[in-house]
């Protein structure tokens, strides 16, 4: 089973005020495949799941949800961070957005001494999202 085919073990949940930006932010520009976007009774979307190419998962849901322990969540709160080769293709469609960039695509060394190519960008409503090549250590 390939990692794209595999489900993800670890799902970031965000929480937006505008829901329906967001899941066009982060699938008409950053590049996730929209997987569930269910309404919720506001005209948004109250349960999002999302899914990277290169494997992994993503939730969202919305800030008026405050019923549940995520429901104390504020929008623009977090930061995530979204192995991928196609750092510069993402850099490119934020900008030809209008969307924030934070760091353009560099080389960048992490505190594991590890080098990547990344880019770190600010979604519509704060949130941080880091596209670099690290990809986790390598096996001794």
């Amino acid at each position: 089973m390939s990692p794209e085919d595999s489900p993800s073990s670890v799902w970031p949940v965000l929480h937006y005020d505008d829901t329906r930006a967001a899941l066009r932010f982060l699938v008409d520009v950053l590049g996730f495949a929209e997987v569930v976007a269910a309404p919720d009774e506001h005209g948004g979307v109250g349960h999002a799941e999302l899914r990277w190419p290169g494997g992994g998962a993503l939730v969202f849901g919305s800030t008026r949800h405050t019923e549940s322990v995520h429901g104390r969540m504020r929008a623009g709160t977090s930061a995530v961070y979204v192995v991928s080769d196609e750092v510069d293709a993402v850099h490119r469609r934020v900008v030809d957005a209008g969307g924030e960039v934070l760091e353009a695509p560099h080389e960048t060394r992490f505190g594991s001494g590890a080098v990547a190519y990344v880019c770190t960008v600010r979604d519509p409503e704060g949130n941080l999202w880091t596209f670099g090549t690290y990809d986790g250590p390598s096996p001794e």
